[in-house]
């Protein structure tokens, strides 16, 4: 059976496509459209996931009239559920909780049987925050909490605050914190975020009660005091999780699970941890077809997007890097997820401090912003703080080496790395295999191949306009 999952009508739609177990075909609809974040299917997307085949059944991932019901109470904002039916007029669309669907989205695709889930985001229908024990084949909910209790909106809204776009660019202000002083403005900003069980501030529609003006030297203290509140109350929560469910393992999804500064810390409280490299709600789509599957499913990695074929290009790929220090690959299939994962990717000599500006000024970005380093995977004990795999960016480590990889080394000496292995890359592996060789370091900078703004490239239009408009890289494919 040919089951499809959807996420529109708010930011990050996507489809995903799986049939008895395998997980087809999962995009983003911002991929196809060029438009950031996209909140709506097009044409295109549809027309690349039928190409898996019809769908039998279709699973939503919230609860449209439920959601419709708490922004008319609340405010907030969301699109028509009728423009989804009329790209499958012929078809009954199943719905799903919102909460629902994110730990489905997790857990399925998790290697475990037995786990606790905790999902974080902004808002769902009415939902914030829950947990759930997942058992076997089975998702139980245990606890959850309301609006106008959100991680999420407390993180959004001070993202907003000191100028950046919510809902899109909390990353950025992830970033800037290891710039800032964070007990300049912690009590100020832990006073309006205290624990579950007290009253919290209402930030749906923006920050009250600090009146911090938030200049350029004010805003990197003020996103320093935030991420360090919000691990505070993560870590709290966390361990509430752990003794609500009784479970050593943890499933995290939702859009909070995308801060790897503070993920790193949730090894202290877990044994192991599985974050889906798509927790937010785009990955929703998936949790959707997996609520109607009901089972686990066969997760074999990212690469589940639009198919740009030929082998991976390591010779061509070495070239430029050897020759200009940068060098960029569409290759394969493209990642699901918001990050690159070496499919869509610009690569540069993390030895040379000046990569990081230049691939910065190629992207278009602010100069202070981080890069993620990609290592072998049996070599990253040896440069980083870390003890187990990390394919997917999900943790901010200490680096050990700082001094001869400067230009994937944060402020704070951390790095968000990416482990690889032969299979779940083979192509970026070998490549590493050759740079290590020249080089005699086993790793990369990895960034996603895209300028500040647009999403990242998905097809060969898209390789081809690229070459023709950007001097600076080439995308070698």
């Amino acid at each position: 059976m040919v089951v499809y999952g959807i996420n529109a009508c708010s930011h990050d739609a996507s489809i995903s496509v799986i049939e008895n177990g395998e997980v087809l075909f999962a995009a983003h609809s911002e991929r196809y459209s060029k438009i950031k974040n996209d909140w709506h299917l097009s044409d295109e997307i549809v027309k690349a996931a039928m190409e898996y085949g019809k769908p039998d059944a279709i699973g939503y991932y919230e609860k449209p009239w439920l959601k419709k019901t708490r922004v008319s109470l609340f405010g907030g904002h969301s699109s028509p559920y009728f423009a989804v039916k009329e790209f499958f007029p012929n078809s009954k669309i199943v719905n799903f909780k919102h909460h629902y669907s994110h730990a489905c989205a997790g857990y399925y695709t998790s290697k475990f049987d037995d786990a606790a889930i905790v999902v974080l985001d902004a808002i769902g229908e009415f939902e914030t925050t829950s947990i759930w024990v997942g058992s076997g084949e089975k998702i139980r909910k245990v606890y959850s909490k309301k609006y106008p209790f959100s991680f999420g909106l407390f993180y959004s809204a001070f993202t907003e605050y000191i100028g950046l776009k919510p809902n899109e660019e909390e990353y950025i202000m992830m970033g800037m914190a290891a710039y800032g002083d964070p007990e300049i403005y912690f009590s100020q900003v832990d006073s309006l975020f205290p624990s579950i069980n007290e009253q919290t501030e209402l930030f749906h529609y923006g920050v009250n009660g600090f009146s911090v003006i938030p200049t350029e030297d004010n805003k990197f203290h003020i996103a320093a005091a935030v991420q360090a509140v919000y691990e505070k109350r993560l870590i709290e929560f966390m361990i509430f999780a752990k003794k609500k469910t009784g479970k050593e393992n943890l499933v995290f999804m939702g859009g909070c699970a995308l801060n790897c500064s503070a993920n790193t810390k949730l090894f202290d409280i877990y044994n192991q941890i599985w974050i889906m490299p798509n927790p937010g709600d785009a990955g929703s789509s998936l949790g959707a077809a997996a609520a109607i599957y009901g089972q686990h499913l066969n997760w074999n990695g990212p690469y589940l997007g639009e198919n740009i074929g030929n082998k991976y290009p390591v010779d061509s790929v070495f070239k430029e890097l050897v020759e200009k220090k940068i060098a960029a690959v569409a290759n394969g299939r493209a990642e699901y997820g918001p990050r690159a994962l070496g499919n869509r990717s610009i690569l540069a000599d993390p030895r040379d401090a000046s990569c990081k500006d230049l691939v910065n000024t190629v992207k278009e970005r602010e100069m202070f912003r981080p890069f993620a380093p990609v290592i072998m995977e049996e070599h990253a004990s040896e440069w980083f703080e870390i003890e187990n795999p990390s394919p997917y960016m999900q943790y901010a480590v200490k680096c050990k080496k700082p001094e001869l990889i400067p230009s994937v080394v944060h402020k704070d000496g951390t790095s968000r790395v990416q482990t690889v292995n032969t299979r779940q890359n083979p192509g970026l592996y070998e490549l590493l295999k050759k740079w290590k060789e020249y080089s005699g370091v086993p790793i990369l900078l990895n960034t996603s191949l895209n300028i500040k703004g647009q999403p990242l490239l998905n097809d060969s239009k898209d390789v081809q306009k690229w070459n023709s408009l950007h001097s600076l890289v080439k995308i070698c494919i």
